[in-house]
């Protein structure tokens, strides 16, 4: 890394939420899917970013990224050893083996050829067999403290924003995502319940061992990255499974003094009532109109004053399509209704196809609504 933060996103991120900052901003814009797409592409950034990495963006940028370069202070391991091996299929295709004591299981892992994505061809849990497999490998993933990945990031990211993780996605959204998709989800409940819930119950159980490691840590806030879509995961499933893990969660973290916020980047109006049911801090992702299907006036009601609201800005109005005045509008109406609780940035991702000269046109306002504030 060659350039420095120019000024220090991390403590008036600290002091936000902990509601120390008064009412003022922090603009922390994800763009990954921009910069990735590109080096994907060209093998590099071009113009006034030729050659910088994602880090040196950032800098350039002067804003503050989410800081997940953490993730890998909490390390997992197989308590009972697990072959893990790979067969290459195609060039863009490789099928992945996993052998324990109690069976084993393979699925396909596919790539894009247009960016650096990559996805499931073919899930790891196809029968309830498989699902037992997955079962025994959850009661035996341990987890521990990596330290010298901790100082090597908060060295690599001085200043840039607050250390962050991705805690294991809560139950049934893991199974939908990682395990089995959500047809196999669904037929799951429907033909093996019993097996199902002692899948849910064996990754709460993980989890928890996870987060045990993270109450001693320094690791300040935290995100359930769960990509709760209502659009798949209907209000009697939420209730069921992803409200009690939550609230089974939170009771230690905020023992703890953790802030704890959830990733909610999917259509969210089945599911917005439950927002201050979940006893989150914040949600984070939560895309309002022209861009998801809720407004922004809708994401106020069910946050009140009580839950953060994290990004809030719609990804596509950093597309040249839209008027820079209307993304201007949305960003004032935004602190307007949220600040204190809010730490700016775009929901989801910025696309490849946005103008990144617009994270520009955003910071400027915030930093001189930010000098209002002092």
């Amino acid at each position: 890394m060659s350039m420095k933060a120019q000024r220090d996103h991390t403590t008036l991120n600290r002091d936000i939420i902990r509601l120390r900052a008064g009412k003022k901003v922090l603009f922390q814009p994800r763009i990954d899917c921009w910069y990735h797409d590109r080096i994907f592409r060209d093998g590099t950034l071009s113009g006034p970013y030729a050659g910088m990495d994602r880090h040196d963006l950032y800098c350039a940028l002067d804003v503050s990224p989410r800081v997940y370069e953490f993730n890998g202070c909490v390390e997992r391991y197989d308590a009972v050893p697990v072959n893990r091996w790979e067969k290459p299929l195609s060039p863009l295709e490789t099928e992945i083996h996993w052998d324990t004591p109690v069976g084993s299981i393979s699925y396909i892992w596919y790539r894009n050829t247009s960016n650096a994505g990559e996805y499931y061809k073919t899930w790891p849990v196809k029968t309830e067999e498989d699902l037992k497999v997955m079962i025994w490998i959850e009661n035996n993933t341990m987890w521990r403290w990596n330290q010298a990945h901790y100082d090597a990031m908060s060295v690599e990211w001085e200043n840039m924003g607050l250390p962050s993780i991705f805690l294991p996605r809560v139950n049934i959204q893991k199974a939908m995502i990682e395990s089995m998709g959500v047809e196999g989800t669904v037929y799951g409940l429907m033909d093996f319940p019993e097996t199902m819930e002692e899948y849910f119950e064996a990754c709460e159980n993980n989890a928890m061992r996870m987060i045990d490691v993270i109450v001693d840590s320094p690791l300040e806030w935290l995100n359930f990255g769960d990509n709760i879509h209502g659009g798949v995961l209907s209000p009697q499933l939420f209730e069921k499974y992803v409200l009690p893990a939550y609230h089974r969660r939170n009771v230690v973290l905020h023992a703890a003094g953790k802030f704890t916020f959830a990733h909610w980047d999917g259509d969210c109006k089945p599911l917005l009532k439950y927002a201050r049911e979940c006893r989150l801090d914040g949600i984070e992702a939560i895309t309002p109109v022209p861009q998801g299907d809720v407004t922004i006036d809708e994401i106020k009601e069910a946050l009140g004053d009580e839950v953060f609201l994290v990004d809030g800005i719609p990804a596509i109005l950093f597309d040249e399509i839209y008027p820079e005045e209307q993304l201007i509008a949305t960003v004032k109406e935004l602190i307007e209704k949220f600040a204190p609780r809010l730490i700016l940035g775009i929901s989801d991702e910025m696309s490849s196809t946005g103008n990144i000269e617009r994270i520009k046109l955003v910071r400027d306002f915030v930093d001189e609504y930010n000098r209002t504030c002092e």
